[in-house]
């Protein structure tokens, strides 16, 4: 079935109404602003997680046209200086597709697009980019990091559609955290902040034990657990 208005209101309100929830992700924290992938990347999941539950959203390739960019300021990422034909949100939108597929090249793209006039209507695209100006945006006028997001976008796309029993053109690399159905963006729970306590300590000891050598002699150290056990007096 194809989404309405309707059924969008009904996600967003409901994403509204869960507690935890810093919707849209940017300006919420003094870590995320308009620029923040981080940002983007929370959106992406904080959506999908519901998106796809509502019995009227069973399609992929909806949910990449519907993405939740209108907050996003793609100019940071952008490494050509004047303008083009096509936008950045197209352009990012058009690069999720390619990676929900895992197509190695351009030409997959390019023929998927061209066989499909709906679905280039609906990404906004007047005419179908050719493969060299798809293979100069990734590679020449997206930056790394955003390439990476592209990438970390499509596979929770792929993770939140599969956990709904969407079909997906591939199976989800699920070696990274997948928070199921209920996914929230609240804080780590304990276990999970205990499970990281040895590499937090070694950057700390890189950090913070040189600072309180006090020209110690070499056969002095610091036991690493010493200091979590501190009590201010």
């Amino acid at each position: 079935m194809t989404g309405t208005s309707e059924s969008q209101r009904s996600v967003f309100r409901r994403i509204a109404r869960r507690q935890h929830i810093e919707w849209p992700k940017y300006n919420s924290t003094p870590l995320y602003d308009r620029t923040s992938l981080g940002g983007l990347e929370s959106d992406v999941r904080v959506v999908s997680s519901v998106w796809f539950t509502h019995p009227d959203h069973d399609s992929i390739e909806e949910f990449v046209c519907e993405l939740p960019l209108a907050y996003f300021r793609f100019e940071a990422h952008d490494c050509y200086e004047s303008s083009t034909r096509y936008e950045m949100n197209t352009l990012f939108r058009v690069f999720v597709l390619k990676e929900l597929h895992e197509w190695k090249h351009e030409t997959e793209l390019l023929e998927y697009l061209e066989s499909r006039t709906t679905l280039c209507e609906r990404l906004e695209l007047g005419t179908v980019p050719d493969q060299s100006t798809l293979w100069r945006t990734w590679n020449k006028r997206f930056t790394r990091d955003l390439q990476e997001t592209v990438r970390t976008a499509a596979r929770t796309i792929l993770i939140k559609a599969a956990n709904a029993d969407i079909a997906v053109p591939r199976e989800p690399d699920r070696n990274l955290l997948d928070r199921g159905h209920d996914a929230t963006e609240s804080d780590p729970d304990n276990q999970a902040i205990l499970d990281k306590t040895g590499t937090i300590t070694k950057h700390v000891s890189r950090v913070v034990f040189p600072a309180f050598s006090l020209n110690r002699g070499g056969g002095c150290e610091i036991p690493e657990n010493a200091y979590w056990g501190y009590r201010p007096t």
